[in-house]
């Protein structure tokens, strides 16, 4: 008690010697007293004689973790703290720096592209960084306090060096507590190199970086450092607040919190235990997070002895009694769960150039140690200090009168274990938001995730009405077409009608002033009529002659094979016959005929007569005669963005059975023949539609085959009766997509388990999805999305349409109308006519 009565004078009285003293007087050099003497193989040697080595962490996202993997990640830092040896400092240092988005400006772009960009410019973000320095304090150095730090009294001259053997073997635990962290599969360690520590000519490093507060990219720049009248660093000011003291601790700490903004009654959403301090604590600042690892044996004798003083002087005072009571407990949890004891401390340093802002700073960090239910406690007389020690490798100097006595267990429920959403290394992808800013960030669902995560490329997207399901496959589609992706889609509803004809695409659909046309007998330029095509065209015939329930004898099969195959041959020879149904039509009754009385094929065998007069609807001015004569738009399969409406045609038994044999031959010429070019199928609100027909065995065969030729199917629907119900749907699509997209789910909230069941999702799915659109930013007009990717990925992120993304994807009838009246306008080009609608807007015309 002593002891502690006189550290606590000494520290009163060198802060008022600090304020007593001339500030003129403490204008002095750094490199004078800088505490880091040199860096030598990639070690930090600090003037006292300690060694550093220094990590860079990549820590999990933000609100992508379970309440098991923050215990799982809390056992896996405890584990790798635990092969650290007496004499070590682990110094964590998290960075959050406020940042602006900036796009690519070299690469070349697209209207949607260029307007995006335009309307994220400058958007405020929050970048995190993280460094871990292990520091092996040099045999006998003295106690560091807050009285004889070196940022008071700097070392000239290390008292004494760590030897090699020492310093060998403080390597090799550090070696093994990189593995360690690693292998908990949550985090990336990578070990620093010099240049990033001390920097380069055109970049700060590290040392620089925290000396002078810079951002991460920023240039070397000096600034002075003052303490008095008040703690500036250039033009910084600058706050510290500190968890040092017993009394301003949480009474509990867990490796997580419950995060209520996305949290309900049926789910509890968590994040790390200093979330609050750290990820969510907006404005720039440093967490920095030290643990001093002791000899335990030590410890024991020292607290042993503390208790029996406690003892003698407990009938003095209660106090006294308290404090022998809450060390006895502390020897006795030790030894009987063989806790690792420790000494820690933690603080935030925050910085803002406007002085008006402090009084904010204050009110945001006390919020946020409140959601820890700790007390905010503001360092003055000895923030210098601990600013000090908070420079790389020179954790060994953090003040033992600022530490407390704890375990490795409730010290590591302090780290900082949440970061910034990442941007995906990927160069394919989609743009969108983070959850906590919207922040734009690049997102690669398809090729990245192949290998690790997933096994096919397949999507099932879900999404009640309202939910921005149809706003979200439009930005899909767009980034995957302007990306070389060729696009088939079926809709049922005109979800696509302005993107095709922004995209300049082919978008058929029935409507009695201008029926749907095709023509599976032209060859287009790059396609060939190789037998794949033969036979696709032989199945569609064959399904006009015959019906669903009716088979086929196998003379009648090869008479139409002939038939085809000199039908062919017969065009070669006439260059000026276009070919169609009509000139095939003319074909088998003109020239066939003969060839097959010459044959003498009987009518038994096949009976043309029949054959003729069934596909008569199909010829010239028949009932269907213009279905297959289409002399416009044939090149479908060069063509990258192709749109199907069936909604007029989805109960007709003719039509609708023709065109999804169409659609089918046509993806599956384009999935077949081109080579190395990403190909995507998107079934869109066409449920009852794919059920009804032989599209349900494509669609099995689909899912099952499309990855072999680097393609996509991606089915999307509103309708969750669909996912529990539907046999074809669970079977063919749900089993084989390994992406599933979920939007707004609240309205299923309370049958969601059955969903979740179908669906095979993780139990740490459910929180996740219905968190989405739970807690969204009202300034901002934008729609949260689930994507899991094979049961292992899972992540929320927002999608935000610029102006000009949403006018070029709006379903609103309105909307569209509006778009189209001022394409009209512009003389047809859709993009003029939204930058003029825009324009209106902005100018308060519309």
């Amino acid at each position: 008690m002593l002891f502690v009565i006189l550290v606590i004078a000494i520290v009163i009285a060198a802060g008022i010697l600090l304020q007593l003293r001339d500030p003129k007087a403490k204008v002095v050099a750094l490199d004078k007293w800088f505490p880091i003497s040199k860096i030598e193989g990639d070690c930090l040697i600090s003037r006292q004689g300690d060694a550093t080595l220094a990590f860079e962490l990549t820590l999990p996202e933000i609100f992508t973790l379970s309440t098991d993997e923050y215990e799982a990640l809390h056992h896996t830092w405890i584990r790798a703290i635990k092969v650290l040896p007496p004499g070590t400092v682990l110094h964590k240092q998290d960075w959050f720096l406020e940042d602006k988005f900036r796009a690519d400006p070299e690469k070349e772009k697209s209207f949607l592209q260029q307007s995006s960009d335009a309307f994220f410019h400058e958007r405020p973000t929050m970048e995190h960084r993280c460094y871990l320095m292990l520091t092996r304090k040099a045999p006998k150095r003295r106690v560091a306090t807050s009285m004889f730090s070196s940022l008071i009294k700097p070392s000239l001259v290390a008292p004494e060096i760590i030897d090699p053997q020492t310093f060998a073997d403080f390597t090799d635990k550090a070696s093994q507590f990189e593995r360690l962290l690693s292998e908990g599969g949550f985090i990336t360690v990578r070990k620093m190199k010099t240049d990033e520590l001390a920097g380069t000519e055109d970049k700060a490093g590290l040392l620089e970086r925290y000396c002078f507060l810079l951002g991460q990219n920023e240039q070397p720049l000096m600034r002075d450092i003052s303490f008095k009248p008040e703690w500036k660093i250039g033009e910084q000011y600058c706050q510290l607040y500190s968890l040092a003291e017993m009394e301003d601790l949480p009474s509990q700490c867990a490796s997580r919190l419950t995060y209520d903004r996305y949290s309900s009654d049926k789910s509890k959403y968590p994040v790390g235990f200093a979330a609050y301090i750290g990820q969510l604590l907006p404005g720039n600042h440093i967490y920095n997070q030290f643990i001093s690892i002791e000899d335990t044996q030590k410890v024991f004798k020292k607290l042993e002895a503390k208790r029996r003083r406690l003892q003698s002087l407990s009938a003095y005072s209660r106090e006294n009694a308290i404090a022998r009571d809450a060390t006895n407990e502390f020897l006795n949890e030790a030894i009987s769960q063989q806790r690792q004891p420790v000494r820690a401390h933690f603080n935030i340093m925050l910085w803002t150039d406007d002085k008006e802002q402090l009084k904010d700073l204050r009110n945001k960090v006390s919020a946020a140690l409140a959601q820890m239910d700790a007390n905010p406690r503001q360092e003055m007389v000895g923030a210098p200090q601990l600013y000090w020690a908070g420079l790389p490798g020179n954790a060994g100097d953090i003040a033992d009168n600022e530490c407390f006595d704890t375990f490795t267990e409730q010290a590591t429920c302090f780290f900082a274990q949440d970061s910034s959403y990442r941007d995906s290394v990927s160069p394919f992808g989609i743009r969108l938001v983070d959850r906590q800013s919207g922040k734009p960030v690049w997102v690669d669902i398809s090729d990245e995730p192949m290998g690790k995560t997933t096994a096919n490329r397949n999507k099932a997207v879900f999404g009640s009405s309202g939910s921005g399901k149809s706003m979200f496959m439009n930005h899909l589609v767009r980034s995957y077409y302007e990306q070389g992706a060729h696009i088939v889609l079926i809709d049922v509803g005109g979800s696509y009608t302005g993107l095709c004809q922004l995209l300049g695409g082919y978008y058929f659909a029935y409507t009695e002033e201008k029926p749907i046309t095709f023509n599976p007998f032209f060859v287009a330029e790059g396609d060939s009529m190789d037998t794949e095509k033969k036979e696709s065209i032989k199945t569609l015939i064959l399904s006009l002659w015959k019906k669903d329930d009716e088979a086929f004898k196998r003379s009648e099969y090869v008479a139409l094979s002939n038939a085809l195959n000199l039908y062919f041959e017969y065009l070669d020879k006439h260059p000026n016959i276009f070919p169609c149904f009509d000139s095939f039509y003319d074909f088998l009754r003109d020239t066939y005929v003969s060839v097959l009385q010459g044959e003498n094929v009987k009518e038994k065998h096949f009976d043309i007569d029949n054959f003729l007069y069934v596909l008569r609807p199909f010829y010239k001015d028949g009932e269907f005669g213009y279905l297959l004569n289409a002399r416009e738009r044939l090149n479908v399969f060069q063509q990258r963005f192709i749109v199907f409406e069936l909604d007029n045609i989805k109960d007709h038994p003719i039509l609708f059975s023709i065109v999804t044999l169409i659609i089918c031959e046509l993806f599956i010429a384009k999935m077949r023949k081109l080579k190395g070019i990403r190909k995507v199928i998107i079934i869109e609100e066409a449920w009852k539609a794919i059920t009804k027909s032989g599209m349900a065995e494509f669609m099995r065969y689909l899912y099952k085959t499309v990855r072999k030729f680097f393609g996509e199917a991606v089915v999307v629907s509103q309708e969750l009766d669909d996912v529990i119900n539907s046999p074809i749907i669970r079977e063919a699509i749900l089993n084989n997509a390994d992406c599933k997209i979920l939007l707004d789910m609240r309205k299923f909230a309370n049958k969601f388990d059955q969903i979740q069941t179908t669906m095979s999702m993780p139990d740490k799915g459910k929180p996740m999805v219905l968190s989405l659109n739970k807690s969204n930013d009202p300034r901002r007009r934008y729609r949260e999305l689930y994507i899991e990717l094979g049961g292992i990925s899972m992540k929320v992120y927002g999608f935000e349409p610029s102006p000009a993304e949403y006018y070029a994807y709006t379903t609103e009838e309105k909307e569209k109308m509006l778009v189209q009246q001022y394409t009209a306008q512009q003389g047809g080009d859709m993009k003029k006519g939204i930058r003029a609608l825009l324009a209106d807007q902005r100018s308060g015309k519309k």
